[in-house]
């Protein structure tokens, strides 16, 4: 009861709890979505395949790691459940950012911390930035927010930071840009605890005292990784590997090229080495407050650019730390104009090469004429793309005419129809582009339609001709230009 009271009383707590109350009512709309997002409905086809019996990667396949297809396994990849997952996991994330917010900055600078938590909880709850999709940003905002504030502490001892080093991993294993923050957490701890004396830099002794601070971090983020790569040892490891770490190679190159292949990959690798190397050179003139958030700015600036590729969501991983700075700015006193600067440029890198949802007041309207009743279910579900009644026409052809037994093929990107329909695809591949993107995506897709003969084969418009054969098949129906084929015998 005492501790009920002291809750009532606490400021924090109804700053919090009015917050995080806002941050529901902005994701509120996100939970009654139609399936639409293609990137989800791969994510959902894997949760309900894994929860069949299906082996992640071996037999069904996609390029992230583990525990973002495990989450939507939970669920057995219904959209609703997970985006209510989601939705908690923004709360946590806002929770946690707030007494990070307030471990950085003071308990004196109250005002500045409230303000750039509202601007957090805000930024992540609107649409905007995507925060309305289940991506792997979302889950993973909170176990890194979590190992930042492990990691802030005036007392730090090895258990501390090889805990942060697990919660950070498990961040990892949700998708491999969370190396980037377990970099920026490196390079600040790096930093904070070298010493300089005059122009004479003792590299044996910084050797030793980096090993000291940094091994059980290290070892505690690697230890997640591991484990989960002994669970995939057999016939699925290399898949694995595949999926967490090679495949991001080739990603990675397709927009990093410049004069030379991943040019630009360099020279944004030169950028953040020269900044840092200068942060560690004059961090006697910044305080730690200062060199934790422009650390941390520096490579989630490099993550959000890292593949070169304007993907809304991956500015979500840049949400923190540039909202850390605008506080900063705020605070600062010394160096106010050029962290300003800093700030402005941060900002203008990301309005120039980044697209945003452009519909997002538009999507609250969308939302409120559907629930009382002035926009059909139809209307609403093409707001968010006009394909999207074109989907639920085709799963509802498909309910109608096969049985719980019957299996289909989609020849397109349209994952979430296969959800829709209740369906798996018959072979690895859930869609299209992954079939033409892997050189055993047509063996694997066309012995696995030899084998289960599905009822349906379903070809969407916009696609590569259809590399299978449709012998025995008859073209049944026509909706909207998408062709669905049905086994005559």
């Amino acid at each position: 009861m005492k501790f009920i009271a002291r809750l009532e009383k606490s400021k924090d707590f109804w700053f919090l709890l009015m917050t995080s109350f806002i941050f529901f009512l902005l994701r509120l709309p996100s939970l009654f979505e139609p399936y639409w997002y293609g990137d989800e409905g791969i994510y959902e086809v894997l949760g309900s395949a894994i929860r069949h019996g299906r082996i992640l990667y071996s037999g069904i396949w996609d390029n992230k790691p583990p525990l973002l297809y495990i989450t939507y396994a939970l669920f057995n990849g219904d959209q609703f459940y997970v985006r209510i997952a989601s939705l908690v996991f923004g709360i946590f994330a806002v929770i946690a950012f707030f007494f990070l917010a307030k471990k950085l900055f003071g308990h004196e600078k109250r005002e500045t911390v409230l303000w750039i938590t509202s601007i957090f909880a805000f930024m992540l709850g609107l649409p905007l930035l995507e925060g309305n999709i289940a991506n792997a940003e979302n889950f993973m905002l909170v176990p890194i927010i979590l190992s930042a504030l492990l990691l802030f502490r005036d007392r730090l001892n090895s258990k501390i930071y090889f805990s942060a080093g697990i919660v950070l991993g498990l961040a990892f294993l949700f998708k491999i840009v969370a190396i980037f923050d377990f970099l920026a957490f490196c390079t600040f701890i790096f930093i904070v605890n070298t010493e300089i004396h005059g122009k004479k830099i003792n590299l044996d002794k910084m050797a030793k005292q980096a090993l000291n601070l940094l091994a059980p971090f290290a070892v505690g983020f690697l230890a997640p990784i591991l484990v989960t790569g002994l669970f995939f040892l057999g016939p699925s490891f290399k898949y694995f590997l595949q999926a967490t770490f090679t495949q991001n190679v080739g990603y990675v190159g397709y927009g990093n090229k410049f004069i030379i292949p991943q040019g630009f990959l360099i020279l944004k690798l030169l950028l953040l080495a020269g900044f840092n190397i200068y942060l560690f050179l004059k961090k006697t003139k910044f305080t730690k407050t200062s060199l934790f958030i422009l650390t941390w700015l520096s490579f989630s600036l490099f993550n959000a650019f890292f593949s070169q590729r304007p993907y809304t969501h991956y500015l979500l991983v840049l949400l923190p730390a540039l909202t850390l700075m605008i506080g900063l700015t705020v605070l600062e006193k010394k160096y106010k104009i050029q962290a300003a600067i800093l700030l402005a440029l941060t900002v203008l890198l990301v309005f120039i090469n980044f697209n945003f949802y452009r519909k997002t007041p538009l999507y609250y309207q969308n939302f409120v004429t559907f629930i009382t009743g002035v926009k059909s279910v139809r209307e609403y579900r093409a707001f968010f793309d006009k394909k999207t009644p074109i989907d639920y026409e085709i799963a509802e052809y498909i309910k109608s005419k096969a049985k719980s037994s019957d299996q289909i093929f989609i020849w397109g990107n349209n994952a979430q129809v296969y959800k829709l329909t209740n369906k798996l695809p018959p072979g690895r591949y859930a869609v299209a582009y992954h079939i033409t993107g892997y050189s055993e995506g047509f063996k694997n897709t066309r012995d696995a339609i030899q084998k289960s003969n599905p009822k349906f084969i379903i070809i969407m418009p916009k696609q590569p001709t259809f590399p299978f054969s449709l012998n025995g098949y008859l073209n049944a129906v026509t909706i909207e230009n998408v062709t669905i084929y049905e086994r005559a015998i």
